[in-house]
């Protein structure tokens, strides 16, 4: 579950965060993923979990979740530097 994800081949990594408006600890997370696929080339998305049944379903209880290309990374706290190097594997 939060072991290193492999690159992808052939394209930048993607990081997802998993959170919901008005979500002070994801807006804290948003600012770590936006500084640190800035510096790696990495690209982010974002999934609202009130938009989403099975996101909100698997994830609820633990928003903000990030995703490193679709596997769990962490959640609640994102670590700058835990992310840059999963990022750099």
């Amino acid at each position: 579950m939060f072991g290193r994800t492999k690159k992808k081949a052939g394209g930048p990594r993607t990081v997802t965060l998993i959170g919901k408006p008005g979500c002070h600890l994801c807006d804290d997370a948003r600012e770590v993923i936006r500084e640190v696929c800035a510096e790696t080339g990495a690209v982010w998305e974002e999934k609202d979990i009130l938009q989403d049944a099975e996101l909100h379903s698997a994830y609820w209880e633990q928003i903000p979740v990030v995703l490193v290309d679709g596997e769990q990374h962490t959640f609640w706290k994102v670590d700058a530097g835990r992310l840059r190097r999963a990022l750099e594997v």
